[in-house]
């Protein structure tokens, strides 16, 4: 199959490129700043040459946005609400002008869309969308129009002939330096990876390779539309994950961080503290039903996998600090 993936530079559309080249499909990537062959110079917002690339092609997979790992100020939410809406009307765009236009567009979107919650899982069905919560910063709740404004997006496109699917995705865990288990890694290992704010938050995840699997998945059901999450069955409170990721490295402690600790953390590491203190409870009731199944559906055999296939790469042995 011929792919095309706007915004595939990142860690996410590493992990598609890496599997879908393995697999033998044609992929081209749409990147503002092209450096290597397959890739193709567009700038997110407007239509140009690049739409050849989507006429023609089989799927499309839609990655692009700014990433949410930098301060929420308000510059910065309204670039990830520019980026991610304009980004998804242009794909749309070409897509309904194109003479052979792709059978399914897969749009990344976000698990952040649910509420933060601890009582009970977030499905696609009966899943609360969030924005309207207690006691949580008021930002939280832009966060939330940020999702929903960028599906609306897609649903809004005038594009009949091809197959629309919105992914709800969790964080993909991967190897990859700069990607989130690479942040959560260097946590442990510098004996920072304790509970914060007490741990009790959720947080939903998905390995790289059920990640890669539920595109190839959600590519061959046409009978799936519309949002699906991509999590595994099994989130869990951010002291386990950090507690079981401290153990698959060989740290026996992990300190815990205070809420004041966390912003004063992420601030140094020009981050937020919504991917820190947000609970993301949020399950694949579409995927389950569908038939899909998890090769890592629980985060310990996930995590001896990430940390052996991290040590590979940087050369092994063991122990705390490596």
């Amino acid at each position: 199959m011929k792919i095309v993936i706007p915004g595939g530079t990142g860690q996410v559309g590493t992990v598609l490129k890496r599997a879908l080249d393995a697999a033998g499909h044609e992929v081209v990537i749409l990147t503002r700043r092209p450096e290597r062959e397959g890739e193709v110079p567009w700038d997110g917002r407007t239509l140009g040459p690049w739409t050849a690339a989507v006429d023609g092609s089989d799927v499309v997979i839609n990655l692009a946005g700014r990433t949410v790992n930098c301060r929420y100020t308000a510059a910065n939410l309204q670039n990830m609400m520019d980026s991610r809406v304009d980004s998804t009307r242009v794909v749309g765009a070409a897509i309904a002008g194109a003479a052979r236009p792709p059978r399914i567009w897969l749009q990344m979107s976000t698990a952040t869309v649910y509420a933060h919650r601890f009582d009970a899982p977030n499905d696609e069905a009966t899943g609360v969308i969030g924005g309207t919560e207690p006691d949580v910063p008021d930002y939280w709740a832009y966060s939330v129009e940020i999702a929903k404004a960028w599906e609306q997006a897609q649903q809004q496109a005038e594009t009949p002939a091809t197959r629309k699917v919105a992914l709800r995705s969790a964080m993909v865990m991967s190897p990859d330096p700069g990607g989130v288990f690479a942040v959560l890694l260097g946590l442990a290992r510098l004996g920072l990876g304790g509970p914060v704010a007490g741990g009790a938050q959720y947080v939903s995840w998905i390995h790289e390779h059920d990640f890669v699997r539920a595109v190839e998945f959600l590519i061959d059901r046409e009978d799936i539309a519309g949002p699906v999450n991509l999590a595994v069955p099994h989130p869990l409170p951010q002291r386990a994950l950090m507690r079981t990721l401290r153990s698959a490295w060989g740290v026996p402690v992990g300190l815990p961080a205070t809420k004041w600790m966390a912003e004063v953390g992420a601030f140094a590491l020009r981050s937020d503290t919504e991917l820190l203190l947000k609970s993301r409870r949020v399950v694949p009731g579409r995927l389950t039903q569908a038939g899909f199944d998890f090769q890592y559906p629980q985060w310990p055999q996930a995590a001896e996998d990430l940390v052996r296939r991290v040590r590979k790469r940087v050369g092994g042995g063991a122990g705390p600090g490596r």
